[in-house]
């Protein structure tokens, strides 16, 4: 929502909060079949996606979410190679996954192709692994794209959708989560999006306790920092078949074979730490 044409201004009526941008200019702005998004230069942040009237991403602070919700999953799970991304369009959580030599295909499905397209004009270093052969983009539904996976096939999915409203409400569901499950081999996981830990609290006990009934024994909730959202403050929550999910490969992530702005092994610990106001709520 903008306020004044010099800002944008997102509030967020649940916290009774706004966060604003100082702004250069609007550099695009389309109705897809979908959603409606506006590209944005901004003062300080960089170039800005907003959908829906919702921040997407900023060049500025992207990689907080995009390591977050790609390196402690991969790292995580015992042996990831095949990996499934469920929305995503702007192309950095795929980008981030690339990086782990591991992974061998990496199946990227979002529903709006426009967000991707807009996202390899403005957001082009984000989209930089589009080409690389390990890579499939494929613009469709993605829960229905769960559904039909053969079972046992996929090692990963990350659902790196928008908030649970319009296309991504259904993500949020048990039945996607019980597709995901079955989708999933032995020791599969899933991790999605979680939105603030602060303010959705009562979003993430639900997401849990859907994840649970779709038959995952094994959940962690993870959290960071992300500026241009709700509070500044994020989390992604993991569930897995059989691996536990408090435990990774320290190693590995240590001596991981690329760079990150924030992701590193200390942090990935740092991450699983329960705050004291979140003890008994999961």
């Amino acid at each position: 929502m903008t306020l004044n044409k010099d800002w944008f201004t997102e509030i967020c009526p649940e916290s009774g909060s706004a966060f604003s941008l100082k702004l250069k200019e609007k550099l695009h702005e389309e109705q897809t079949p979908f959603q409606h998004i506006e590209i944005y230069e901004t003062e300080h942040f960089g170039t800005l996606m907003v959908i829906d009237g919702f921040i997407m991403l900023s060049d500025y602070d992207n990689f907080f979410y995009h390591e977050m919700m790609s390196h402690p999953a991969l790292f995580t799970h015992p042996g990831p190679e095949q990996v499934l991304i469920i929305g995503g369009g702007d192309c950095g959580t795929l980008r981030e996954v690339l990086r782990h030599p591991e992974v061998k295909r990496v199946v990227q499905v979002e529903i709006d192709e426009r967000v991707t397209r807009l996202a390899e004009r403005y957001f082009p270093e984000l989209c930089e692994a589009n080409d690389d052969p390990r890579a499939e983009l494929r613009f469709a539904d993605g829960i229905q794209w769960v559904k039909e996976a053969p079972p046992g096939s996929i090692d990963l999915i990350i659902v790196d959708s928008t908030d649970p409203i319009g296309p991504a409400e259904g993500l949020f569901s048990a039945p996607f989560y019980a597709a995901c499950h079955r989708a999933l081999g032995e020791d599969g996981m899933v991790v999605h999006q979680s939105e603030s830990p602060l303010i959705h609290q009562t979003l993430i006990r639900e997401m849990r306790k859907a994840m649970r009934s779709a038959g995952f024994c094994q959940l962690q909730t993870i959290h960071f920092p992300q500026p241009v959202y709700p509070s500044g403050w994020w989390s992604a929550t993991m569930a897995g078949k059989n691996a536990p999910l408090d435990r990774f490969r320290e190693e590995a992530s240590r001596n991981k074979p690329f760079p990150t702005r924030y992701y590193n092994c200390e942090i990935h610990k740092a991450s699983l730490a329960i705050p004291e106001f979140w003890k008994g709520e999961w």
